[in-house]
């Protein structure tokens, strides 16, 4: 019995903590990525070190740096030359947009990537979490509301109630 209990709990706490296997950066990494967009000798480089650096910013613990991330990967999207970078972009797109909550619109962006790349596990992967997320929050949700209601109705049965 014991054991069934842990099992419960433990389902429980997976399905509130939300984990997920994107990897997070640190300020560290991101410093040196800057470095190297400032050292960079010419424009390839200097695109590749700019990737490594939205790549660093969106998985940042860092709202700001999520942020400058999404920016930086927006404006550089149209001037993308191959497919594989616009799926790329468009992937860690959707990973700044999940990072900061907006789990539709990185839904949105994970189908764009997988227009291009139809196979692509890391795509596929994201998107599973992002569509486990949309649900965990439409079922917190619900049961807030559900609770809510409750507590609504009651508190009118008590009214009634002290009134007769």
């Amino acid at each position: 019995m014991d054991a069934k209990i842990m099992s419960f709990f433990d389902s429980v706490s997976s399905f509130f903590s939300g984990g997920d296997n994107i990897p997070w950066c640190d300020r560290d990494i991101i410093a040196g990525c800057e470095e190297e967009v400032a050292n960079a000798r010419n424009a390839e480089n200097k695109n590749e070190s700019l990737v490594r650096l939205s790549w660093a910013l969106v998985h940042s613990r860092q709202t700001e740096d999520v942020n400058r991330g999404i920016a930086m990967l927006e404006a550089s999207l149209d001037s993308s030359t191959s497919p594989l970078q616009t799926r790329e972009k468009l992937y860690l797109l959707a990973v700044g947009h999940y990072r900061n909550g907006d789990y539709a619109r990185s839904r949105q962006l994970l189908e764009r990537c997988l227009e291009i790349a139809p196979d692509w596990r890391q795509a596929l992967t994201l998107k599973k979490v992002v569509e486990d997320r949309i649900t965990k929050d439409g079922v917190i949700g619900i049961g807030i509301a559900a609770t809510a209601v409750g507590l609504v109705v009651g508190g009118i049965a008590a009214a009634v109630a002290r009134k007769k």
